[in-house]
């Protein structure tokens, strides 16, 4: 089983690779001192494979697709950030997927979690941010960011090879929010949950260079209308898995 599909957009800017995170069983939400109410109960889920972006999406394949760079703070290599759920799932996908030929979309809020929290191995090196127990190690945030995003990939990656899914920018991901969803998904193994049918706001996951480190955990939970743009948010593709040749 390959680690890593081919790259797209090969010898351009907006060059990009997604790695494969083998499906698994593992604890979603958190039990720590820390942990807010809607991070519990902690509880089983199983997620299949699928491939994710090594990085965020970075600003330069966000002008690649889009022709264009909403962000506050420009630099090709960082994250694109000002995109809200609405510009990304209505806009920046259809067109990547038309130019590409694949059906790249937002992870859900399992599958973010599973593959922040290393995914396979997660369970035995179960650290509170994604890659380490010390944020300043793999990720940007209010004590080290100068208060600005930074190009991606130069903290130390997680488990899986992903790079600042805790810190740096905020990242979207597909499910409606519900600060009691976790209450209904204690029975056995939840398999591939998709979150609440309807909502208000949209989920996004893993703190930002503005936040303070108990807020860039990995089973951290936080939303936002999906109509919001800022300049702490900003996403990261998944690819649903199917072997790649």
């Amino acid at each position: 089983m390959q680690k890593k599909a081919p790259t797209e957009f090969k010898n351009t800017p907006a060059e990009f690779e997604m790695l494969l995170v083998e499906g698994g069983v593992f604890e979603m939400g958190s039990n720590a001192k820390e942990a807010y109410d809607d991070e519990k109960p902690v509880h089983k889920v199983q997620v299949s494979s699928f491939w994710m972006g090594e990085f965020a999406v970075t600003q330069a394949l966000w002008a690649y697709v889009m022709k264009e760079n909403p962000s506050d703070f420009k630099g090709a290599n960082r994250p694109v950030e000002n995109v809200s759920y609405e510009d990304i799932v209505k806009e920046f996908l259809p067109r990547l997927n038309s130019m590409t030929g694949h059906a790249y979309r937002l992870p859900t809020e399992a599958e973010w979690e599973y593959a922040a929290k290393g995914g396979k191995y997660g369970q035995q090196y179960p650290f509170e941010y994604a890659g380490s127990n010390k944020l300043e190690e793999v990720g940007w945030y209010d004590e080290n960011s100068q208060d600005e995003t930074k190009a991606v990939g130069l903290k130390t990656p997680n488990l899986l090879g992903l790079y600042d899914m805790s810190g740096n920018v905020w990242e979207w991901c597909s499910d409606w929010y519900a600060e009691d969803f976790y209450k209904t998904s204690t029975a056995g193994v939840s398999t591939n949950p998709i979150g609440p049918a309807t909502g208000a706001t949209r989920v996004f996951r893993g703190g930002s260079w503005l936040n303070f480190a108990q807020n860039c955990r990995s089973a951290l939970r936080d939303d936002y209308s999906p109509s919001i743009r800022d300049d702490n948010v900003g996403f990261r593709l998944v690819l649903s898995f199917s072997p790649v040749q």
